[in-house]
Protein backbone atom coordinates (compact mmCIF):
# COMPACT_ATOMS: atom_id res chain seq x y z
CA UNK A 1 0.00 0.00 0.00
CA UNK A 2 1.36 3.42 -0.95
CA UNK A 3 1.48 6.28 1.55
CA UNK A 4 2.68 9.87 1.29
CA UNK A 5 4.63 11.40 4.14
CA UNK A 6 1.76 13.78 4.87
CA UNK A 7 -0.64 10.83 5.06
CA UNK A 8 1.75 8.94 7.35
CA UNK A 9 2.08 11.96 9.63
CA UNK A 10 -1.67 12.40 9.85
CA UNK A 11 -2.25 8.70 10.55
CA UNK A 12 0.41 8.49 13.26
CA UNK A 13 0.19 11.98 14.75
CA UNK A 14 3.81 12.64 13.86
CA UNK A 15 5.90 15.48 12.42
CA UNK A 16 7.73 15.21 9.10
CA UNK A 17 11.42 16.10 8.89
CA UNK A 18 12.89 16.21 5.42
CA UNK A 19 11.57 16.20 1.91
CA UNK A 20 8.06 14.94 1.10
CA UNK A 21 8.12 11.41 -0.28
CA UNK A 22 5.97 8.37 -0.95
CA UNK A 23 6.53 4.87 0.38
CA UNK A 24 5.25 1.52 -0.79
CA UNK A 25 4.91 -0.93 2.11
CA UNK A 26 6.23 -1.13 5.66
CA UNK A 27 9.04 -3.12 7.32
CA UNK A 28 10.13 -3.51 10.94
CA UNK A 29 13.25 -5.59 10.23
CA UNK A 30 16.16 -3.72 8.65
CA UNK A 31 17.34 -6.93 6.95
CA UNK A 32 14.02 -7.32 5.16
CA UNK A 33 13.62 -3.73 3.97
CA UNK A 34 12.83 -3.37 0.29
CA UNK A 35 13.63 -0.20 -1.67
CA UNK A 36 10.96 2.45 -1.25
CA UNK A 37 9.49 1.14 2.00
CA UNK A 38 8.79 2.80 5.34
CA UNK A 39 10.97 1.49 8.18
CA UNK A 40 9.47 1.36 11.68
CA UNK A 41 12.10 0.82 14.42
CA UNK A 42 10.75 -0.87 17.53
CA UNK A 43 12.16 -1.11 21.02
CA UNK A 44 12.20 -4.32 23.06
CA UNK A 45 15.32 -6.20 24.16
CA UNK A 46 17.15 -4.36 21.39
CA UNK A 47 16.52 -0.86 20.09
CA UNK A 48 15.42 -0.75 16.47
CA UNK A 49 16.59 2.85 16.24
CA UNK A 50 20.13 1.47 16.12
CA UNK A 51 19.30 -0.04 12.72
CA UNK A 52 17.86 3.02 11.00
CA UNK A 53 21.12 3.50 9.11
CA UNK A 54 21.03 -0.09 7.87
CA UNK A 55 17.43 0.34 6.76
CA UNK A 56 18.26 3.50 4.83
CA UNK A 57 21.20 1.73 3.20
CA UNK A 58 18.83 -1.08 2.19
CA UNK A 59 16.57 1.42 0.45
CA UNK A 60 14.08 2.64 3.06
CA UNK A 61 12.73 5.94 1.80
CA UNK A 62 11.18 7.15 5.06
CA UNK A 63 11.41 6.02 8.68
CA UNK A 64 9.52 6.61 11.89
CA UNK A 65 11.50 7.58 14.96
CA UNK A 66 11.02 8.56 18.56
CA UNK A 67 14.68 9.48 18.83
CA UNK A 68 17.31 11.51 16.99
CA UNK A 69 16.68 12.54 13.40
CA UNK A 70 19.20 10.95 11.04
CA UNK A 71 19.61 11.21 7.29
CA UNK A 72 16.74 10.91 4.78
CA UNK A 73 13.11 11.73 5.56
CA UNK A 74 11.87 11.00 9.07
CA UNK A 75 8.55 11.18 10.89
CA UNK A 76 8.93 11.92 14.57
CA UNK A 77 6.33 10.16 16.75
CA UNK A 78 5.84 9.66 20.46
CA UNK A 79 5.87 5.84 20.29
CA UNK A 80 6.81 3.83 17.21
CA UNK A 81 4.85 0.73 18.23
CA UNK A 82 1.69 2.77 18.79
CA UNK A 83 2.31 4.56 15.50
CA UNK A 84 2.48 1.21 13.69
CA UNK A 85 -0.90 0.28 15.20
CA UNK A 86 -2.37 3.59 14.07
CA UNK A 87 -0.97 3.10 10.58
CA UNK A 88 -2.53 -0.38 10.40
CA UNK A 89 -5.92 1.04 11.36
CA UNK A 90 -5.53 3.74 8.71
CA UNK A 91 -4.65 1.13 6.09
CA UNK A 92 -7.78 -0.80 7.08
CA UNK A 93 -9.83 2.32 6.37
CA UNK A 94 -8.58 2.20 2.80
CA UNK A 95 -9.65 -1.41 2.19
CA UNK A 96 -13.08 -1.59 0.59
CA UNK A 97 -13.43 -5.37 0.35
CA UNK A 98 -13.96 -8.12 2.90
CA UNK A 99 -11.50 -8.62 5.75
CA UNK A 100 -11.39 -12.15 7.16
CA UNK A 101 -9.95 -12.73 10.63
CA UNK A 102 -8.70 -16.23 11.46
CA UNK A 103 -8.00 -17.44 14.98
CA UNK A 104 -7.86 -20.67 16.98
CA UNK A 105 -5.42 -22.67 19.08
CA UNK A 106 -4.07 -24.68 16.15
CA UNK A 107 -4.50 -24.60 12.40
CA UNK A 108 -4.99 -20.87 11.97
CA UNK A 109 -1.89 -20.34 9.82
CA UNK A 110 -2.73 -23.35 7.63
CA UNK A 111 -6.34 -22.23 7.25
CA UNK A 112 -5.17 -18.71 6.45
CA UNK A 113 -2.85 -20.07 3.76
CA UNK A 114 -5.62 -22.20 2.24
CA UNK A 115 -8.13 -19.34 2.34
CA UNK A 116 -5.63 -17.06 0.60
CA UNK A 117 -5.26 -19.65 -2.17
CA UNK A 118 -9.02 -20.09 -2.46
CA UNK A 119 -9.67 -16.35 -2.41
CA UNK A 120 -7.14 -15.74 -5.17
CA UNK A 121 -9.33 -17.69 -7.60
CA UNK A 122 -12.08 -15.06 -7.29
CA UNK A 123 -10.69 -11.85 -5.78
CA UNK A 124 -7.45 -9.88 -5.59
CA UNK A 125 -6.32 -11.34 -2.28
CA UNK A 126 -3.77 -10.38 0.34
CA UNK A 127 -2.91 -12.38 3.45
CA UNK A 128 -0.73 -12.37 6.55
CA UNK A 129 2.84 -13.42 5.95
CA UNK A 130 3.82 -16.62 7.77
CA UNK A 131 2.45 -16.28 11.29
CA UNK A 132 2.31 -12.49 11.52
CA UNK A 133 -0.59 -12.57 13.94
CA UNK A 134 -0.04 -10.24 16.89
CA UNK A 135 -0.07 -6.51 17.69
CA UNK A 136 2.80 -6.00 15.25
CA UNK A 137 1.93 -8.56 12.59
CA UNK A 138 -1.69 -7.49 12.10
CA UNK A 139 -0.98 -3.81 11.31
CA UNK A 140 1.93 -4.92 9.10
CA UNK A 141 -0.43 -7.21 7.18
CA UNK A 142 -2.89 -4.39 6.60
CA UNK A 143 -0.28 -1.77 5.70
CA UNK A 144 1.37 -4.14 3.22
CA UNK A 145 -1.84 -5.09 1.43
CA UNK A 146 -1.82 -3.87 -2.18
CA UNK A 147 -4.01 -0.86 -2.93
CA UNK A 148 -6.36 -2.93 -5.11
CA UNK A 149 -6.97 -5.67 -2.49
CA UNK A 150 -10.49 -7.10 -2.61
CA UNK A 151 -10.04 -9.73 0.10
CA UNK A 152 -7.67 -9.47 3.07
CA UNK A 153 -7.00 -12.51 5.25
CA UNK A 154 -5.62 -11.62 8.69
CA UNK A 155 -4.37 -14.18 11.20
CA UNK A 156 -4.95 -13.31 14.87
CA UNK A 157 -3.17 -14.84 17.86
CA UNK A 158 -3.63 -14.29 21.58
CA UNK A 159 -1.77 -14.58 24.88
CA UNK A 160 -4.85 -13.97 27.00
CA UNK A 161 -8.21 -12.25 27.21
CA UNK A 162 -8.54 -9.01 25.33
CA UNK A 163 -5.74 -9.59 22.83
CA UNK A 164 -7.95 -10.69 19.92
CA UNK A 165 -10.37 -7.85 20.71
CA UNK A 166 -7.52 -5.34 20.38
CA UNK A 167 -6.52 -6.84 17.03
CA UNK A 168 -10.14 -6.59 15.90
CA UNK A 169 -10.12 -2.89 16.78
CA UNK A 170 -7.36 -2.49 14.20
CA UNK A 171 -8.48 -4.94 11.50
CA UNK A 172 -12.27 -4.63 11.91
CA UNK A 173 -12.98 -8.01 10.27
CA UNK A 174 -16.22 -8.63 8.41
CA UNK A 175 -15.76 -12.42 8.53
CA UNK A 176 -14.33 -14.42 11.41
CA UNK A 177 -13.13 -18.04 11.27
CA UNK A 178 -12.36 -20.04 14.43
CA UNK A 179 -10.48 -23.31 13.95
CA UNK A 180 -10.34 -25.15 17.27
CA UNK A 181 -9.88 -24.63 21.00
CA UNK A 182 -7.01 -26.81 22.22
CA UNK A 183 -4.21 -27.01 24.77
CA UNK A 184 -1.82 -24.42 23.33
CA UNK A 185 -0.32 -21.72 25.59
CA UNK A 186 -2.19 -23.09 28.60
CA UNK A 187 0.60 -21.72 30.79
CA UNK A 188 -0.81 -18.29 29.90
CA UNK A 189 -4.53 -19.01 29.65
CA UNK A 190 -4.91 -21.46 32.53
CA UNK A 191 -7.75 -23.54 31.06
CA UNK A 192 -9.46 -24.46 27.80
CA UNK A 193 -12.49 -22.43 28.81
CA UNK A 194 -10.29 -19.33 29.08
CA UNK A 195 -8.88 -20.10 25.63
CA UNK A 196 -12.43 -20.27 24.29
CA UNK A 197 -13.33 -16.90 25.81
CA UNK A 198 -10.26 -15.28 24.23
CA UNK A 199 -10.90 -16.78 20.78
CA UNK A 200 -14.59 -15.84 20.86
CA UNK A 201 -13.61 -12.16 20.86
CA UNK A 202 -13.19 -12.43 17.10
CA UNK A 203 -16.77 -13.39 16.33
CA UNK A 204 -18.12 -11.06 19.02
CA UNK A 205 -16.53 -8.14 17.13
CA UNK A 206 -18.14 -8.94 13.77
CA UNK A 207 -20.83 -6.71 12.25
CA UNK A 208 -24.39 -8.01 11.91
CA UNK A 209 -23.97 -8.24 8.14
CA UNK A 210 -20.83 -10.39 8.52
CA UNK A 211 -20.23 -14.12 8.82
CA UNK A 212 -18.99 -16.13 11.80
CA UNK A 213 -17.46 -19.36 10.43
CA UNK A 214 -17.31 -21.92 13.25
CA UNK A 215 -15.96 -25.47 13.57
CA UNK A 216 -18.96 -27.67 14.39
CA UNK A 217 -16.65 -30.52 15.45
CA UNK A 218 -15.42 -28.52 18.47
CA UNK A 219 -18.17 -27.88 21.02
CA UNK A 220 -16.42 -24.85 22.49
CA UNK A 221 -16.12 -23.26 19.06
CA UNK A 222 -19.69 -24.16 18.11
CA UNK A 223 -20.91 -22.48 21.31
CA UNK A 224 -19.48 -19.16 20.07
CA UNK A 225 -22.61 -18.84 17.91
CA UNK A 226 -24.23 -17.41 21.02
CA UNK A 227 -21.89 -14.40 21.25
CA UNK A 228 -21.87 -13.11 17.67
CA UNK A 229 -24.31 -10.79 15.92
CA UNK A 230 -23.16 -12.14 12.54
CA UNK A 231 -24.66 -14.91 10.43
CA UNK A 232 -23.23 -18.26 11.55
CA UNK A 233 -21.81 -20.73 9.03
CA UNK A 234 -20.57 -24.07 10.36
CA UNK A 235 -18.03 -26.51 8.98
CA UNK A 236 -16.61 -29.83 10.08
CA UNK A 237 -15.64 -33.36 9.20
CA UNK A 238 -18.20 -34.94 11.53
CA UNK A 239 -20.89 -32.33 10.90
CA UNK A 240 -21.61 -28.80 9.76
CA UNK A 241 -23.10 -27.01 6.80
CA UNK A 242 -19.83 -27.27 4.90
CA UNK A 243 -18.49 -30.79 5.30
CA UNK A 244 -16.33 -33.48 3.70
CA UNK A 245 -17.49 -36.94 2.63
CA UNK A 246 -15.55 -39.97 1.40
CA UNK A 247 -12.16 -38.73 2.62
CA UNK A 248 -9.17 -40.75 1.39
CA UNK A 249 -5.42 -40.01 1.41
CA UNK A 250 -3.09 -40.51 -1.52
CA UNK A 251 0.49 -41.80 -1.21
CA UNK A 252 1.68 -38.28 -0.32
CA UNK A 253 -0.91 -37.86 2.48
CA UNK A 254 -2.98 -35.42 0.42
CA UNK A 255 -6.70 -35.80 1.02
CA UNK A 256 -9.37 -36.34 -1.62
CA UNK A 257 -12.96 -35.75 -0.59
CA UNK A 258 -16.37 -34.64 -1.72
CA UNK A 259 -17.13 -31.09 -0.57
CA UNK A 260 -20.78 -30.66 0.41
CA UNK A 261 -22.32 -27.26 1.13
CA UNK A 262 -25.56 -25.25 0.83
CA UNK A 263 -23.92 -23.40 -2.08
CA UNK A 264 -23.16 -26.56 -4.05
CA UNK A 265 -20.78 -29.50 -4.14
CA UNK A 266 -17.34 -30.14 -5.62
CA UNK A 267 -14.62 -32.79 -5.70
CA UNK A 268 -11.47 -31.67 -3.88
CA UNK A 269 -7.89 -32.95 -4.01
CA UNK A 270 -5.89 -31.00 -1.47
CA UNK A 271 -2.45 -29.75 -2.38
CA UNK A 272 -1.22 -30.05 1.24
CA UNK A 273 -0.41 -33.13 3.31
CA UNK A 274 -2.23 -34.48 6.35
CA UNK A 275 -5.70 -35.77 7.12
CA UNK A 276 -5.99 -33.06 9.77
CA UNK A 277 -5.79 -30.43 7.02
CA UNK A 278 -9.26 -31.44 5.82
CA UNK A 279 -10.95 -29.46 8.58
CA UNK A 280 -8.77 -26.42 7.78
CA UNK A 281 -9.75 -26.75 4.12
CA UNK A 282 -13.42 -26.86 5.12
CA UNK A 283 -13.06 -23.68 7.17
CA UNK A 284 -11.44 -21.91 4.24
CA UNK A 285 -14.13 -23.22 1.90
CA UNK A 286 -16.93 -22.11 4.22
CA UNK A 287 -15.60 -18.54 4.44
CA UNK A 288 -15.11 -18.26 0.68
CA UNK A 289 -18.50 -19.77 -0.15
CA UNK A 290 -20.25 -17.43 2.28
CA UNK A 291 -18.59 -14.48 0.50
CA UNK A 292 -19.80 -15.66 -2.90
CA UNK A 293 -17.09 -17.91 -4.38
CA UNK A 294 -18.22 -20.77 -6.61
CA UNK A 295 -17.68 -24.35 -5.34
CA UNK A 296 -15.53 -25.22 -8.38
CA UNK A 297 -13.29 -22.21 -7.73
CA UNK A 298 -13.00 -23.21 -4.09
CA UNK A 299 -11.94 -26.73 -5.07
CA UNK A 300 -9.35 -25.35 -7.49
CA UNK A 301 -7.89 -23.07 -4.83
CA UNK A 302 -7.67 -25.87 -2.29
CA UNK A 303 -5.81 -27.96 -4.85
CA UNK A 304 -3.33 -25.16 -5.51
CA UNK A 305 -2.90 -24.15 -1.87
CA UNK A 306 0.48 -24.36 -0.17
CA UNK A 307 1.34 -23.92 3.48
CA UNK A 308 3.83 -21.59 5.11
CA UNK A 309 7.34 -22.93 5.72
CA UNK A 310 7.95 -25.87 8.06
CA UNK A 311 4.33 -26.99 8.17
CA UNK A 312 3.57 -30.51 6.92
CA UNK A 313 6.23 -30.23 4.23
CA UNK A 314 6.70 -33.75 2.80
CA UNK A 315 9.85 -34.26 0.75
CA UNK A 316 11.58 -37.29 -0.76
CA UNK A 317 15.37 -37.43 -0.88
CA UNK A 318 17.31 -38.87 -3.79
CA UNK A 319 17.95 -42.04 -1.76
CA UNK A 320 14.20 -42.53 -1.28
CA UNK A 321 14.09 -41.35 2.35
CA UNK A 322 10.89 -39.39 2.99
CA UNK A 323 11.07 -36.42 5.36
CA UNK A 324 8.00 -34.80 6.92
CA UNK A 325 8.90 -31.34 8.24
CA UNK A 326 6.38 -29.92 10.70
CA UNK A 327 8.85 -28.13 12.94
CA UNK A 328 7.34 -24.65 13.19
CA UNK A 329 6.28 -23.84 16.74
CA UNK A 330 4.56 -27.15 17.48
CA UNK A 331 2.18 -27.69 20.40
CA UNK A 332 0.90 -31.02 21.77
CA UNK A 333 -2.23 -31.02 19.57
CA UNK A 334 -0.40 -30.31 16.32
CA UNK A 335 2.36 -32.76 17.30
CA UNK A 336 -0.14 -35.60 17.68
CA UNK A 337 -1.60 -34.73 14.26
CA UNK A 338 1.85 -34.71 12.64
CA UNK A 339 2.81 -38.05 14.22
CA UNK A 340 -0.50 -39.49 13.06
CA UNK A 341 0.33 -38.36 9.53
CA UNK A 342 3.77 -39.94 9.80
CA UNK A 343 2.26 -43.22 10.92
CA UNK A 344 -0.06 -43.19 7.90
CA UNK A 345 2.76 -42.50 5.43
CA UNK A 346 3.47 -45.20 2.85
CA UNK A 347 7.18 -45.91 3.25
CA UNK A 348 7.42 -48.23 0.28
CA UNK A 349 7.87 -51.53 2.08
CA UNK A 350 11.27 -53.31 2.18
CA UNK A 351 11.21 -53.24 5.96
CA UNK A 352 11.33 -49.47 6.18
CA UNK A 353 10.04 -47.86 9.35
CA UNK A 354 9.09 -44.33 10.17
CA UNK A 355 10.68 -42.40 13.00
CA UNK A 356 10.26 -38.98 14.56
CA UNK A 357 12.90 -36.77 16.10
CA UNK A 358 11.52 -34.24 18.54
CA UNK A 359 13.56 -31.32 19.81
CA UNK A 360 12.86 -28.99 22.69
CA UNK A 361 11.99 -25.38 22.09
CA UNK A 362 13.99 -22.57 23.62
CA UNK A 363 10.83 -21.34 25.37
CA UNK A 364 8.39 -23.47 27.32
CA UNK A 365 10.52 -26.61 27.08
CA UNK A 366 10.29 -29.67 29.28
CA UNK A 367 13.50 -29.69 31.29
CA UNK A 368 14.25 -33.37 31.78
CA UNK A 369 12.20 -35.74 33.89
CA UNK A 370 8.63 -36.67 33.01
CA UNK A 371 6.69 -34.53 30.51
CA UNK A 372 4.83 -31.61 31.99
CA UNK A 373 1.07 -31.50 32.17
CA UNK A 374 -0.24 -31.02 28.64
CA UNK A 375 2.90 -32.57 27.09
CA UNK A 376 2.00 -36.25 26.72
CA UNK A 377 4.94 -38.58 26.28
CA UNK A 378 4.82 -41.96 24.62
CA UNK A 379 4.03 -43.14 21.15
CA UNK A 380 1.49 -40.74 19.75
CA UNK A 381 2.52 -41.82 16.28
CA UNK A 382 0.99 -45.23 16.89
CA UNK A 383 -2.43 -43.60 17.05
CA UNK A 384 -2.42 -43.16 13.28
CA UNK A 385 -3.22 -46.85 12.87
CA UNK A 386 -1.70 -46.72 9.42
CA UNK A 387 1.03 -48.69 7.72
CA UNK A 388 3.55 -48.71 10.53
CA UNK A 389 4.57 -47.36 13.86
CA UNK A 390 6.41 -44.11 14.33
CA UNK A 391 9.04 -44.51 17.05
CA UNK A 392 9.80 -41.23 18.75
CA UNK A 393 13.21 -40.04 19.89
CA UNK A 394 12.96 -37.05 22.20
CA UNK A 395 16.25 -35.16 22.39
CA UNK A 396 16.62 -33.11 25.55
CA UNK A 397 19.29 -31.46 27.56
CA UNK A 398 21.14 -33.49 30.17
CA UNK A 399 19.32 -33.43 33.50
CA UNK A 400 22.66 -32.88 35.22
CA UNK A 401 24.13 -29.44 35.58
CA UNK A 402 26.31 -29.25 32.46
CA UNK A 403 24.47 -28.87 29.17
CA UNK A 404 25.44 -30.56 25.96
CA UNK A 405 26.43 -28.24 23.13
CA UNK A 406 24.14 -28.84 20.18
CA UNK A 407 25.38 -28.96 16.63
CA UNK A 408 23.03 -27.09 14.26
CA UNK A 409 21.72 -29.16 11.38
CA UNK A 410 23.82 -28.64 8.29
CA UNK A 411 26.44 -26.46 9.93
CA UNK A 412 29.23 -26.22 12.42
CA UNK A 413 28.62 -25.94 16.13
CA UNK A 414 27.77 -22.39 17.11
CA UNK A 415 27.06 -21.27 13.56
CA UNK A 416 23.56 -20.19 14.43
CA UNK A 417 24.27 -18.84 17.88
CA UNK A 418 22.48 -15.62 18.66
CA UNK A 419 20.27 -15.80 15.58
CA UNK A 420 16.51 -15.87 15.60
CA UNK A 421 14.24 -16.75 12.74
CA UNK A 422 13.08 -13.70 10.84
CA UNK A 423 10.38 -13.53 8.24
CA UNK A 424 8.31 -16.02 10.21
CA UNK A 425 7.26 -13.58 12.85
CA UNK A 426 10.35 -12.65 14.84
CA UNK A 427 12.42 -9.83 13.37
CA UNK A 428 15.86 -9.25 14.80
CA UNK A 429 17.14 -5.86 13.73
CA UNK A 430 13.99 -4.20 14.92
CA UNK A 431 13.09 -6.44 17.82
CA UNK A 432 9.37 -7.11 17.79
CA UNK A 433 7.94 -10.57 17.37
CA UNK A 434 5.38 -9.88 14.68
CA UNK A 435 4.20 -13.44 14.51
CA UNK A 436 4.80 -14.99 17.91
CA UNK A 437 1.96 -14.22 20.32
CA UNK A 438 3.79 -16.04 23.10
CA UNK A 439 7.11 -14.33 22.43
CA UNK A 440 8.85 -11.26 23.71
CA UNK A 441 6.72 -8.22 24.25
CA UNK A 442 7.52 -4.60 23.73
CA UNK A 443 8.00 -2.77 26.97
CA UNK A 444 5.64 0.12 27.68
CA UNK A 445 6.46 3.10 25.54
CA UNK A 446 7.67 0.79 22.79
CA UNK A 447 8.98 3.70 20.78
CA UNK A 448 11.15 5.00 23.65
CA UNK A 449 10.71 8.72 23.49
CA UNK A 450 14.10 10.40 23.40
CA UNK A 451 15.06 14.04 23.32
CA UNK A 452 15.18 14.75 19.59
CA UNK A 453 18.17 16.43 18.05
CA UNK A 454 17.41 19.81 16.47
CA UNK A 455 16.48 19.45 12.81
CA UNK A 456 18.79 20.90 10.19
CA UNK A 457 17.68 24.38 9.13
CA UNK A 458 14.98 24.41 6.51
CA UNK A 459 14.45 20.67 6.65
CA UNK A 460 11.17 20.51 8.57
CA UNK A 461 7.83 20.17 6.78
CA UNK A 462 4.43 19.55 8.19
Amino acid sequence: MRFSTSELAEATGGDVFGRPAEVDGVAIDSRLVEPGQLFVPLVAERDGHDFIGAAIAAGARVYLTSGPIEAATAILVEDTAAALTDLGAHARDRLSGAVVGVTGSVGKTSLKDLLAAVGATTWRTSASRGSFNNELGVPLTLANAPDDTELAVVEMGARGRGHVALLCDVARPTVGVVTVVAGAHLEQFGSLDEVAVAKSELVAALPAEGFAVLNADDHRVAAMAGVTPATVVTFGVAGGEVRAEDVVLDADLRARFALRSPWGDAEVHLGVAGAHQVVNALGAAAAALALGAEPEAVAAGLGDGRLSAMRMDLQTRTDGLRVLDDTYNANPTSMVAALGALAALDLGGNGRRGGARLHERARGRCRGGPPRRGHRGGRAGDRGGGRGRAPVRHRRRHARGRRRRRRPLGGRAGAGRGRRRAGEGEPVSSPGAAGDPAGRRLRPGGGRRRRPAPPPPGRRTR
